[in-house]
This record gives structure tokens, sequence and C-alpha cells, in this order.
């Protein structure tokens, strides 16, 4: 495990609880860069479809999590059927703040303020590893798709463009 002062967010902390194997991997990219998912990826020197971003969208009232590769986009209509729901559009950003108590560019799945229901996409599961943030802005943490999975009690099903 990487050790750096930034290590103590409730993502780490979660996780350190648990006694899950994880790695931190710092990274200095601009959370305004174009492309800034391609850019972590090659900032941390591993392939784009590893790197997955933390979207909160609100389905017909209620908020729920989509983990995504950055290599493409949330597809809102079937998150929004994964979810038991007919319609999703993007969580406004202070809803999604607040539900989860992260920054945007710094929105971890795991450790959430509110525990929200979380699906992940099913490209997850042929990885060994995964990144995602890791509650920080400029901090990703490595884990097994599994251990995420089953952290935040989430379901697993293809909601990538």
């Amino acid at each position: 495990m990487a050790k750096k002062a930034a290590a103590g967010t409730p993502a780490t902390a979660l996780l350190t609880s648990q006694k899950v194997e994880h790695t931190l991997h710092p990274y200095d990219v601009s959370p305004d860069a174009p492309n800034y998912g391609a850019l972590v990826a090659e900032a941390l020197g591993v392939e784009p479809a590893k790197v997955f971003k933390t979207l909160v969208a609100d389905v017909e009232g209620a908020l729920v999590v989509g983990v995504v590769p950055v290599t493409g986009d949330l597809d809102l209509k079937a998150l929004a059927h994964a979810a038991g729901g007919k319609r999703a559009t993007l969580a406004d950003r202070a809803a999604a703040e607040r539900s989860s108590g992260y920054v945007r560019g710094g929105i971890s799945p795991l450790g959430q303020r509110k525990k929200l229901p979380t699906v992940v996409d099913d490209s997850a599961l042929a990885l060994d590893l995964m990144f995602i943030s890791a509650g920080r802005r400029g901090l990703q943490v490595s884990l097994a798709p599994a251990d995420l999975i089953r952290l935040t009690g989430g379901t697993t099903a293809q909601i990538r463009t």
C-alpha cells in the first residue's frame, strides 16, 4: 500500500477497516482538462479500460451511482433499467456532492455519506484490478472488482456506451 498523508478519505478508511487489499495511486491532472479520464489513465500508466469514473444519476427521483470505464459514457437508460426505473438524468452537481460527501472529480463509490444503490459496469468483471477515485481529486485506488461490488452492495450491468 502506498503511504501518503492524503490517504485518509472515507473511501480509504472503509477499505482499511474492511481489510480489503488495495493500492493508492496519486496523480496530477487538472479536473477541468478535456479527456480527464484518459489523462488519469496515462498519468497512472494503466490501460484506460481499467480506470472507472463514478457518476451520480437521478433515477425517477432517487439518486443512484453508476461506475463506468473512462473509455465510454454512462448509458442513462441502461442505468435506469438496472436500477428498476425507466428514466435517468445526471444528478445535479450539488446534490451529488451533498449526498456523497465528495467533490466533483473526487467522488468515490466507496465511503459515501449516504449509501446509494450502485451499479458497476459489467466490463469490470473481466479485470483483476480496477481503478476508481479514492475520494479526492488526484488520488485513485486500485482494487478487485468483486471487493468494490461487495462493499457498495452493488450490482453489475452493461451501463456504458
